[in-house]
């Protein structure tokens, strides 16, 4: 069985994907993927269903929701573990934590791949889902970072400069993001625009935050002055 929470929540038994009821079945069950292999507490997955303002009848609804997601994914899936519940994956069941390991393990371009949109994006207004959608996307983004730094070290820089733009523009304050746009534009051939991007950085920190850019970014500047080789491998 295959779970999936990096876009939609999907359940795919086989080639088959498996309807789970609309509302709280899908948030709780979301819930127990966000923590799986755990006991969750019954009470915390009412507190988190109802954002504390549950009913009176939200035992038995609990208990009803649990019942009819077994019955969609296996009696034997969640487990009835005192004070709650819990769903145990196995190795390669769960995208997000495969994207992790992955990750972790240095295959980033391979875990960017498991993506298909904002985790549990059918779940917006969770305050949960939000939560574990914000931490994912950081995760998401770091693994981004790292597939353009391997992507410039390897010669193809001016060939990112539109990716890169756009994710500079998204996150505007992420100086990591912009010393990469930086080196995509000088490997692009486009010197000035790659100085400019430094001058509107800096400028936009200092007014809005108070701040100076980091080593990194200054670091990025001096090599496009002195027209540092190593900002075109594999150019002559």
């Amino acid at each position: 069985m295959e779970f999936r929470i990096l876009g939609s929540l999907e359940v795919l038994g086989g080639a088959r994907t498996i309807e789970i009821r609309a509302g709280n079945d899908r948030a709780l069950l979301a819930l127990l993927l966000l923590h799986a292999n755990e006991v969750v507490s019954s009470y915390r997955l009412i507190e988190d269903l109802w954002s504390g303002t549950a009913p009176a009848s939200a035992p038995k609804i609990l208990q009803s929701g649990i019942s009819r997601i077994r019955r969609a994914i296996g009696e034997d899936r969640i487990e009835t573990r005192p004070p709650g519940y819990r769903l145990p994956v196995e190795p390669g069941e769960l995208d997000s934590v495969r994207f992790e390991e992955l990750v972790a393990e240095g295959r980033g371009r391979e875990a960017l791949e498991l993506w298909r949109g904002t985790p549990l994006v059918d779940l917006e207004g969770r305050w949960f889902a939000n939560l574990a959608a914000r931490r994912l996307e950081e995760l998401r983004l770091a693994a981004l970072e790292q597939r353009i730094d391997d992507d410039l070290d390897a010669g193809t820089g001016g060939r990112l400069v539109p990716e890169v733009e756009q994710l500079a523009t998204l996150h505007p304050y992420r100086e990591r993001l912009h010393a990469q746009l930086m080196r995509a534009l000088y490997a692009a051939g486009r010197q000035t625009e790659a100085l400019e991007t430094f001058r509107h950085f800096r400028e936009r920190i200092a007014d809005e935050l108070g701040l100076e850019p980091g080593p990194e970014l200054r670091e990025v500047e001096a090599a496009i002055l002195r027209h540092d080789p190593a900002l075109r491998p594999g150019q002559a």
